[in-house]
């Protein structure tokens, strides 16, 4: 290990030999291109684009109600507010588009504006168009709807109790093409599940010496991003244009195409650098509305959100796991039962592949003889879950890092030690069938245990202080299969354009492809400009999110790179009569096998094309492949493209007079494969494990019978400066993955999976209590403590 930085945030890289040097390319700690704009507020952002004159504004009247069935919608009194254009309903839409106006990637479940009934408070139920957006939310107040409630289902016991449904059927949208077979399914809550059966985990459990259960919860939560959520959509010469705040620009070009039944190639979706997305930034938001809204009027419209209404956008799923580990007499691992609930709300958005990406590995990253594991997504009237960084799997780490912690005490052994005795290894097999391949959970774990000296002295009690050291472990698979495509234009000078759709969320990824490009060809990255996404230029990305970026869109980028330095070799052996296998890239341009340049790259475009300014052009994709799980095991030999692995070391002090909690020292650690560049790693692995924090002791979104109680940011609490550790340590392990861009993964998620597990079992290490529901909040530390250990 060799540290790089000084207090509080000292960055640790465990790695191969890194090539860095004066072309910024793979392995330099290049600064973001845009940070300088990101800092001082100069970047523009979707929401700095002016709104031209004509503009109509839309505002939305939501839903006060859970569960009702539409009686009447009043808009009279909106209509004849000084300056209002329009004031439309889902049945308006509906007239015009029919059943398309029902969106959704998973299930066609989601109406831009309610149709008959509303399924959570805060659904759209009209819109005003007007002249200026006060105008607009001035009338969306005067509508008026009278309801005839339903009985609502406010969470999942309620939903699997099988008497009152959210929706009446399943109805698979066309983009997962593998939940087609749930067509037509009838009264049920229950929109997904997924099992997984290995061996005989029931049997196991009874002939175990020693097992440990725990019925863990973590509560929905919001993603908070600091730029707020807005669309523009307007008609040109027949074309739908739409400029938005989205993660998925590719996937919004194709659900407003359905919609409208146009072709793509009438379609144009282009966005900005985001301010941040976490998810929250995904599929279907405002998107859908705009688009119906811009086509049936022929004008520009511009959806504005606000801080209150973007809390009613998404949220994470809030899920329960009942879990249960056990153990034979050497203290083997010989058994793994889950049971796994996410709690999707009103819409299924992503949660099928949630419920199926984190019930995979809710029996954590160890060998273990029997599994058996059900994982549900389940319909409730609550605002619409989606994904949220993690995909769900945080959810789960906090169950099996928290059995697997308890069953280390149980048996008295120290639960690093124990951990690291049953980890998977390179080409141990994981409970879904999958080998491991460049996933050093063992590294992760020793990396973060040395850092925060796991075996040194805990300080002793200091009157009302306490102190303590917890550990864990994360697991996720990257999102697979998915397409990345990808366009580079060489141009007369020796730079370079990059046109790919990956979206920069402030994540870097612009910074990191560039390098990608420039370490293939040869040339400084700074001389390579991305282009932010646009449908009608960049080639199609399936996603921006799950952390695949950096491995499916910088394949495609090191694969494009890859075909330009080919085809300006095969020019430059042309012009000099050479042959190309004969020739190389170096930094002066074309040389010979002894080192010697030849000619220059600008001279061997000029010479091609006998113009200044001229380009060379390729364009390449890379896509990811899977073998898809059995339905009645879940087991499959390929279920993902890699893994991420990390790890979380924390040690704490407990006010036992307050139950607050003080972190003195945090390390994070992630297997990336290769660090692009190791700052923005650092960063990636830091951001996630703070907004961890967060998770693990303040976030929570509060229902009170389907209504959000702390949905404003003066309710809504976050962790400050104050509640960051006193000491941060983040930790880079490179396991090169045989297929990855230079042997890189993605780790936008990595850092956050073992955040709240490793703090929880730094509590039980300090109290000897074992908390079971998120946030841990001083409240419920103090009542644990009133109860002998009992939350």
């Amino acid at each position: 290990m060799s540290e790089v930085q000084t207090n509080p945030c000292e960055p640790v890289v465990v790695s191969a030999e890194e090539s860095v040097g004066h072309l910024e390319g793979v392995g330099a700690r290049r600064k973001r291109f845009d940070a300088v704009g990101r800092v001082r507020g100069t970047i523009r952002y979707v929401g700095d684009e002016p709104v031209p004159v004509g503009t109509a504004y839309v505002a939305i009247h939501r839903s006060t109600q859970p569960h009702a069935s539409i009686v009447h919608i009043d808009v009279t009194a909106a209509e004849r507010v000084a300056g209002v254009i329009a004031v439309v309903t889902g049945q308006d839409l509906y007239k015009d588009f029919g059943d398309r106006m029902f969106t959704g990637p998973a299930f066609a479940d989601q109406p831009s504006l309610a149709v008959e009934k509303v399924r959570y408070a805060g659904e759209p139920v009209a819109a005003v168009l007007a002249a200026d957006i006060a105008t607009a939310r001035a009338a969306a107040d005067e509508i008026v709807v009278e309801y005839d409630e339903l009985p609502p289902v406010y969470d999942t016991d309620d939903a699997l109790r099988g008497d009152v449904y959210v929706h009446q059927e399943l109805r698979p949208s066309s983009v997962f093409a593998d939940l087609a077979h749930l067509s037509g399914v009838r009264e049920t809550n229950v929109a997904y599940e997924y099992r997984q059966v290995k061996g005989d985990a029931r049997k196991a459990h009874s002939s175990a010496v020693t097992t440990v259960e725990a019925t863990m919860y973590a509560p929905p939560t919001h993603h908070v991003t600091i730029e707020l959520p807005v669309t523009s959509a307007w008609v040109d010469s027949g074309r739908l244009e739409i400029l938005t705040t989205t993660q998925t620009p590719s996937y919004v070009r194709q659900m407003a195409s359905d919609l409208l039944d146009l072709p793509l190639s009438r379609v144009r979706v282009r966005t900005r650098a985001l301010g941040g997305g976490f998810g929250a930034k995904m599929y279907d938001r405002l998107e859908p509305l705009a688009a119906a809204l811009a086509w049936k009027f022929q004008r520009r419209v511009h959806i504005p959100t606000t801080r209150e209404e973007a809390f009613q956008l998404t949220t994470r799923h809030g899920a329960t796991v009942a879990a249960k580990l056990s153990a034979d007499a050497a203290g083997n691992l010989v058994a793994s039962t889950a049971d796994l609930r996410y709690d999707t709300g009103a819409f299924a958005d992503v949660g099928p592949r949630i419920t199926a990406k984190s019930g995979m590995v809710v029996p954590g990253p160890y060998r273990i003889g029997n599994v058996e594991v059900l994982s549900r997504c389940i319909y409730t009237n609550k605002i619409s879950a989606g994904p949220f960084r993690g995909f769900g799997v945080p959810q789960v780490t906090w169950a099996h890092e928290t059995v697997i912690d308890e069953l280390a005490h149980k048996l008295g052994e120290d639960p690093y030690e124990f951990r690291r005795r049953h980890l998977l290894r390179e080409g141990d097999v994981a409970s879904m069938g999958t080998p491991m391949h460049s996933a050093d959970f063992l590294r992760c774990l020793d990396g973060v245990a040395e850092a925060i000296e796991w075996t040194g002295p805990t300080p002793k009690s200091n009157g009302r202080i306490r102190y303590g050291k917890g550990i864990a472990v994360g697991m996720k698979a990257v999102l697979t299969p998915t397409v990345a495509n990808a366009t580079l234009n060489f141009n007369e000078d020796a730079s370079a354009t990059l046109l790919i759709s990956t979206v920069d969320m402030g994540q870097g990824a612009d910074t990191m492809m560039a390098q990608i490009a420039g370490e293939v060809l040869r040339i400084p990255s700074t001389r390579i400009h991305v282009v932010q996404a646009d449908t009608d230029a960049t080639p199609y990305d399936t996603i921006t999110a799950g952390s695949r970026s950096t491995y499916h869109t910088g394949n495609a980028v090191r694969l494009v790179a890859e075909e330009m330095r080919a085809r300006l070799l095969a020019l430059a052996a042309e012009q000099l009569s050479r042959d190309a296998a004969e020739l190389q890239l170096t930094d002066g341009g074309v040389c010979d096998g002894a080192g010697t340049v030849l000619v220059t790259l600008p001279d061997v475009v000029h010479r091609r094309f006998g113009a200044r300014g001229a380009t060379v052009t390729s364009s390449e994709n890379f896509n990811s492949w899977w073998h898809p799980y059995d339905k009645a095991t879940g087991l499959s030999e390929k279920v993902t493209e890699h893994w991420f692995a990390g790890a979380v070391g924390v040690r704490i002090a407990v006010d036992t007079a307050t139950g607050r909690v003080t972190t003195e020292h945090m390390a994070v650690a992630g297997d990336v494969g290769k660090a692009i560049n190791p700052t923005l790693v650092e960063q990636q692995l830091t951001g996630a494990a703070i907004m961890g924090i967060g998770h693990t002791f303040f976030d929570q979104l509060v229902f009170d019978k389907g209504q959000m109680v702390n949905g404003t940011l003066l309710d809504y609490q976050l962790p400050s400066i104050k509640d960051t550790p006193q000491r941060l340590t983040p930790i880079i392990i490179e396991d090169a993955h045989r297929d990855g861009p230079f042997g890189a993964k993605g780790v936008g998620e990595t850092g956050i999976l073992a955040v709240a597990p490793a703090y929880a079992n730094a509590i039980r290490d300090a109290l000897g209590i074992r908390l079971t529901r998120l946030p841990l909040t001083p409240e419920s530390i103090l009542t644990a403590l009133d109860n002998g250990g009992t939350p």
